[in-house]
């Protein structure tokens, strides 16, 4: 199933849904030590391996974060090569002062946001939608 490339059908559709819990962000320099089934997410940089996983998981392995995040994701089957989504949604999220990462997966966008702004980042992307 092919994703959608329409910035206008992608924006009314994006449906954001809260993830439960808090998510970190954590550098490490070898994986081999942390089990796969606990990271949401990694990609290799030179300076070392970043793997976003549960805030609690992350304490039990005695690791050090800085940016504590709410988890959102996008639930519209946007395409790889769809022009535009992230500006737009970070767009708006920074004419509020939210910071936002965002990860680009196979079939969604997943934001993340600080824990303090996940309220009003939930508010702000129901606004394309009209929700």
């Amino acid at each position: 199933m092919a994703g959608e490339t329409d910035l206008n059908i992608l924006l009314r559709s994006l449906k954001p849904s809260l993830n439960k819990g808090n998510y970190v962000f954590i550098s490490v320099k070898d994986i081999q030590h942390v089990s796969r089934d606990i990271i949401l997410f990694e990609f290799k940089e030179k300076e070392g391996i970043t793997i976003i996983l549960e805030q609690a998981k992350a304490d039990e392995l005695n690791f050090k974060y800085e940016f504590v995040a709410s988890w959102i994701t996008l639930n519209v089957h946007s395409a790889l090569e769809a022009v535009g989504l992230t500006a737009a949604v970070s767009t708006k999220l920074t004419k509020n002062n939210i910071s936002c990462n965002v990860v680009a997966a196979y079939y969604h966008d997943h934001i993340f946001v600080p824990i303090k702004d996940t309220e009003k980042a939930m508010e702000i992307l129901s606004e394309f939608s009209g929700k």
